[in-house]
This record gives C-alpha cells, sequence and structure tokens, in this order.
C-alpha cells in the first residue's frame, strides 16, 4: 500500500475494516480508496464484504439516517430526492477528454483536467459528518467471462441499499482476482443534505466519466440513476470495453418466451426509457431475465447474453393490477421494495396510474404536499413524479428466469428495437435481414423525449439503439460493432422493430396497451419459421390469418381485419420522412458512419417510392407478396 495512504486509512477505519480492505491486495483499489478519503475527509470508512451481516446494516442504516422512511407494509422504504434531482441529468452529466483525444461530439464533455479540478472541487471535505461506504460488486453474474468487478464509494445509505438490491456482491471476486487493475470504480457524495435528507446544492450536480481510468464521479445528486454507479454510468464504460475486446453492451432487457410444446426462446429488446421497455419484460405468463442492461458474446458462433444486473429500477408510473400483475404482486406484499419519489399518506404509497384515487395531501418529493402546490417557478407540483420508481430485487419476482445467474449465458433467439412513433412504423416488423435491422430499426429508432431525462418532453428524436446518451465511441463505430457482432454468428438472432404508439388520424392509439404480447408471441414463431410473413417495403409483416389466432389464444380476444389492416397499412409519406429524418442525422452527427448505413437507408426509401407509384400512399399490407 502507498504509505501515503496507509496512515490516512488506519485512522478512519477499524482494524477489521481496515483488514477487510488489506485481504484484498491490490494497488488500483489502494490508492483509489486513499485519494478519496483523503479528498472527501469522511469521519470513517466501512469495508463491506459478502457477509449477510453488511446487507442489514445498509438496510437499518439507510432508515436510521432519514434517508428512507419505513412504510406499512413490511420491508417497505420510501426515499425522496430534491425537487430538481428526479432523473438523468444530460446537462450535468459529462465525459472527462484528454486533449487531443478524439471524441463524439454529440456528446457533453470537458477536458479532462479542467473537469477533474471541477467535480474533485465540489467532492473536497463533502462527506464531512458522513461514513464512506466501500461497496464490492460485479456486472453480469460472478465467476463468467461476463464478469466485471467494480467497487462504488459512497456516502449515502441509499445508494449502498439499491446496490444491495440491483447486483451481485463482489468482495470475493476482487479477492479471488488478486492485484489487477481492469475494474470499474465509482466516488459518489450527495454532498450537503438538507433537513429532509436530500442533496442541497442541485446547481453544484456533476456526473464526470473518465473513461481513462474506468472511473466515475457523482456528486450534489442521489437520484439513482446519476449516483448508482453501475447502472447507466458503468454503460458507458462498459461501452468502452466491449469495443476493446469484441463484444456488445447493450440498453436491453432479456425475456424468455415460451411457445408450443413448451420451449422457451429468449429475446433482447431496446426501447427508451417509459416506452414499453419493462412491461413488454414482464408479460404475464414469459420469464424475465434483466429489464435494463445486457452483454452479449459470441461464442461457439451462437449469440450469448446474460443480465448485466440482478434487480430492477423501474419507472412505477402507470403500474396497476390489471396491466402488470406481477410487479403489483411484489409492491403490494411483504418483502424488500424501495420506492422513491411516490406520495405518501398513512405509510401506504401511491403514485400516478396505479388504478386509484389518490390522496389530496401527503408527503412527496417536495416535502408536505397539497393538491394545488407549486414549484418555485409557479409550477403545479404533480402528488408524485412521472419518473417515481421502484426498486427490487429480480428473484423477488415470481416470473424471474433461472437462468439469471448461468455464467455461460442463454442464447438469444430474436432482438426487437421500439420506440415512440405515432406515425410511421407498423406495431411489429421483421427485419430483411441482421444488416437491415441494425440499421432501419435499431441506428434508426426514432422516438419522443419523456419525462425519464430532465428537459422538455415529446420532442421527436433519433435515438440510436435507446443507446445514444451511453455511447462512449464514435456512433459510427458503436453502429459497426453491432454489423460485425452479427458476422460473428453462425446462427444470428432475427431482428424485429416494435412500436406500440401508432395512432390514427384522430390522434387514437391503433394498439391496446396488451397486444404487445401477441406481437411478441408472432415473433417466437418466426424466429422458429412456424409463420409466415408479408414483404412490405419497411420490413416483413405478419399475416392476418396467424395473428387472429393468437389474439383469441393470448388475449381471448377477437381480432378483427379491420383493426389488422390499419395496424400494418403502410404510411409512405411518413416513412419518406422517417428515412429522410435518419440519414439527416446520421449525415450530421454520426462520425465515420458506415456507408452500407446510407445504402440500407436508401434502399428502404426506393422501396417505399417503388410502393408508392404501384399503390399510392397508404397501401393496405394485402397488397404485397407473402414469403
Amino acid at each position: 500500500m502507498n504509505p501515503k495512504y496507509q496512515d490516512i486509512l488506519k485512522a478512519k477505519m477499524s482494524a477489521e475494516n481496515y483488514q477487510k480492505l488489506v485481504a484484498l491486495n491490490n494497488e488500483r483499489l489502494f490508492d483509489f480508496v486513499g485519494d478519496s478519503v483523503e479528498l472527501c475527509q469522511p469521519d470513517e470508512v466501512l469495508v463491506f464484504d459478502d457477509s449477510p451481516e453488511g446487507l442489514e446494516l445498509t438496510r437499518r442504516k439507510a432508515v436510521e439516517s432519514g434517508e428512507e422512511a419505513k412504510l406499512a407494509i413490511e420491508g417497505h422504504t420510501v426515499h425522496f430526492d430534491g425537487i430538481y434531482d428526479q432523473g438523468r441529468d444530460r446537462k450535468a452529466t459529462k465525459y472527462l477528454v484528454p486533449k487531443g483525444d478524439s471524441f463524439p461530439k454529440a456528446l457533453n464533455q470537458i477536458e479532462r483536467e479542467e473537469g477533474l479540478r471541477e467535480v474533485r472541487g465540489f467532492l473536497k471535505g463533502s462527506m464531512k459528518g458522513k461514513p464512506m461506504l466501500v461497496r464490492f460488486l460485479t456486472l453480469g453474474p460472478r465467476n463468467s467471462v461476463f464478469s466485471i468487478p467494480c467497487v462504488e464509494l459512497t456516502d449515502s445509505w441509499y445508494v449502498s441499499h439499491s446496490l444491495n438490491l440491483l447486483y451481485r456482491l463482489g468482495y470475493e471476486e476482487f479477492k479471488k482476482r488478486g492485484n489487477f487493475s481492469d475494474f470499474f470504480a465509482t466516488l459518489h457524495s450527495a454532498g450537503k443534505l438538507t433537513e429532509r435528507k436530500v442533496s442541497a446544492e442541485p446547481d453544484k450536480k456533476r456526473i464526470y466519466i473518465d473513461y481513462t481510468e474506468d472511473t466515475v464521479y457523482s456528486v450534489n445528486t442521489q437520484y439513482a440513476g446519476n449516483t448508482v454507479g453501475l447502472k447507466k454510468l458503468a454503460l458507458r464504460l462498459t461501452i468502452r470495453k466491449a469495443d476493446r475486446e469484441g463484444w456488445l453492451a447493450e440498453h436491453m432487457f432479456i425475456m424468455g418466451v415460451w411457445g408450443p410444446g413448451g420451449r422457451k426462446t429468449y429475446f433482447g429488446g431496446a426501447f427508451p426509457s417509459a416506452c414499453g421497455k419493462t412491461s413488454t419484460a414482464m408479460l404475464p405468463g414469459e420469464q424475465i431475465m434483466g429489464d435494463d442492461i445486457a452483454y452479449f458474446r459470441a461464442i461457439g458462433g451462437e449469440c450469448r447474453a446474460v443480465n448485466a444486473e440482478a434487480g430492477i429500477f423501474g419507472i412505477i408510473k402507470d403500474v396497476n393490477p390489471k396491466d402488470d400483475p406481477l410487479i403489483w404482486e411484489v409492491l403490494t406484499s411483504p418483502g424488500e421494495v424501495i420506492f422513491s419519489n411516490v406520495l405518501v399518506k398513512d405509510g401506504k404509497p401511491y403514485w400516478l396510474g396505479m388504478g386509484q384515487e389518490l390522496p389530496k395531501e401527503g408527503i412527496n418529493f417536495s416535502g408536505e404536499w397539497y393538491e394545488g402546490k407549486k414549484d418555485p417557478e409557479g409550477n403545479p407540483i404533480p402528488p408524485a413524479h412521472k419518473n417515481a420508481r421502484y426498486t427490487v430485487t429480480l428473484t423477488a419476482l415470481a416470473n424471474c428466469d433461472p437462468e439469471l445467474e448461468n455464467p455461460e449465458g442463454v442464447i438469444m433467439g430474436g432482438i426487437m428495437y421500439g420506440g415512440r412513433d405515432a406515425k410511421g412504423y407498423v406495431p411489429v416488423q421483421q427485419s430483411y435481414n441482421w444488416d437491415h435491422g441494425i440499421i432501419a430499426y435499431g441506428a434508426s429508432l426514432e422516438t419522443e423525449t419523456t419525462f425519464a431525462i430532465i428537459g422538455k418532453e415529446g420532442v421527436p428524436e433519433i435515438n440510436i439503439m435507446s443507446i445514444q446518451d451511453f455511447v462512449s465511441i464514435p456512433l459510427g463505430k458503436y453502429i459497426q460493432n453491432n454489423l460485425d457482432f452479427g458476422k460473428k454468428l453462425s446462427r444470428q438472432p432475427l431482428v424485429f422493430g416494435v412500436n406500440y404508439f401508432l395512432r390514427d388520424e384522430n390522434g387514437n392509439f391503433l394498439n391496446d396497451i396488451h397486444d404487445k404480447h401477441v406481437w411478441v408471441k408472432w415473433m417466437e414463431r418466426r424466429v422458429h419459421g412456424e409463420v409466415g410473413a408479408i414483404e412490405a417495403p419497411t420490413g416483413l409483416l405478419p399475416k392476418y390469418e396467424d395473428l387472429k389466432p393468437l389474439f383469441k389464444q393470448v388475449l381471448q380476444k377477437d381480432y378483427s381485419h379491420e383493426d389488422y389492416v390499419k395496424q400494418f397499412t403502410t404510411r409512405v409519406p411518413e416513412n419518406l420522412a422517417k428515412v429522410d429524418r435518419a440519414v439527416d442525422f446520421h449525415r450530421q452527427k454520426t462520425e465515420n458512419a458506415p456507408s452500407i448505413l446510407f445504402e440500407v437507408l436508401e434502399a428502404q426509401r426506393q422501396r417505399l417510392l417503388s410502393a408508392q407509384k404501384k399503390f399510392g400512399d397508404y397501401i393496405s399490407p394485402e397488397k404485397f407478396p407473402t414469403v
């Protein structure tokens, strides 16, 4: 250990905690912890191993510290973030880029030395009066080629509690690997706290990513998306690691879909926040392996995948017993659940869209809340925030896939890309091939901004593979990596585009909220070649005669031919406009865009123009040939 830090650490640690750290025999770790202690000046340093006692200490201290409060149901707690700390903050999140380093212009960045001076300035002395908690975890299953060891230092018991539920414990993984340096490190401080134990200086919020050192700095924030370093912050680092090593780190769920004869087919899905991602991954009767981040490797010619996480930090808005029975069961039964930024009245949590009347007063992220209360800018404060969340471990769910901890991962049969598109794409379609799917559905994924990101809602934007905010390599390189990955596979997953938000000319949705289950079952059968398709300009569409029995089987619902034609009509002008927007985006923002990207989009344009010349602007699916 660096003698510079030895005395500092001994002064801040009990003998037991010091020995836990020393036992790991890791020079980079010692330097990171020592430097962080010297910088942040905590009152004490607590080192957590993988013992149940450490988990219980975090649970208890999260409540005793005031960062969480107990609710009426056993095991349930609530946490509130500050009124200006309710989502991922794009403006405050930046990459630290060394002078002379080339970095994507579309991403927020600051010169590395300047950024380090700024964020370390805010971190200086930020833990006075508080403990520093040293947590060891892994991304991906332990003892696996997918495993990435991580350490997070935080002064927040709530953040530490969230880590308990969301990730695998990793102290023994560090111990096994010894003096290695290939791990991710996060330093987080909530900074000064108000009487309500929320970050008091949101104007000094900074989330900086030093990709040269695989390190994240986060200060003056508590919202888990900004503070749980293993989540989207580590995803940025993982993408660079995957780029170096030839695999993929994706913003995707993984689910197991049951098919005829009891078979199970695994799908990945990339959807921007609040676009149906978790509700798809949690379809009743199917199995969930992950709802947010997936790692893909080509092993023996197969696409194998794992969930980087072991829990869910999910949006709770619109979770109700009818549409989300499995999540509802967990959220209303005894067990370990952290609610955040909901409304609390008499020990019960309430959230928007839960299917019952909400109280007119209670406690929420703004403090004492009453109907009509306004924020400092004069805007009405809702009873619960639209980005309110729940945090649970996946194993709490009745439909958790038993392969969650399989170190070899699962074989992927299909990948779906979905966003919010009121005017263009049909509810479900299959790409012509891997390259077409990656480009037309993934790299051209178009959606509308939602409440999960601070800023204006409802603005249409391209969000490449639903991962654009997190891509820490040139976008063209990221797209090329996806294209190249397909070439490593002798058995490529089929690629699908889905869109649950198509509307008619009057603004009415053409999909029922439950219809997605039928689209997923159709995709499962396509993977196994059991249903045919129609060859339309934008992809392969379902046939009515295949969907009708699926609607009856899955939803006990009659499916009319009229609904089918409305849903699967090709809207040529709207789709041509989509192609134009995608091309414009990639010409302007995608450095070193692969030439095949424009070739595939141009081919889609020509197919649309040819169909328009033959059939007009709006074309029934039955005008096209079957394959």
